[in-house]
């Protein structure tokens, strides 16, 4: 196993590029990083969209005892006021 390590450690140093542009940039990944950056925009762009249109607060409302409802769903009178006969 150790001599099969060692063939496979000289055969990939033997491939690896030397010389004065080993590990320079290219011109293909600035237009990568580019692209990048401008779909980064448009997604926070997007996101800010949707993220307006959600309510302030998920919290339920306050439940109170007494139904806002009257019989057959009509709205129950608010007290003091007059009720026909």
């Amino acid at each position: 196993m150790t001599s099969a390590s060692a063939l496979l450690t000289a055969w990939v140093a033997q491939g690896a590029p030397k010389g004065p542009e080993f590990g320079g940039s290219s011109p293909i990944g600035l237009v990568v990083t580019l692209l990048m950056l401008i779909a980064l925009v448009i997604l926070i762009r997007s996101m800010n969209k949707h993220l307006r249109k959600l309510p302030k607060s998920f919290d339920q409302p306050d439940q109170s005892d007494e139904p806002t409802e009257g019989p057959g769903g009509a709205p129950k009178a608010a007290p003091g006021a007059d009720t026909p006969k």
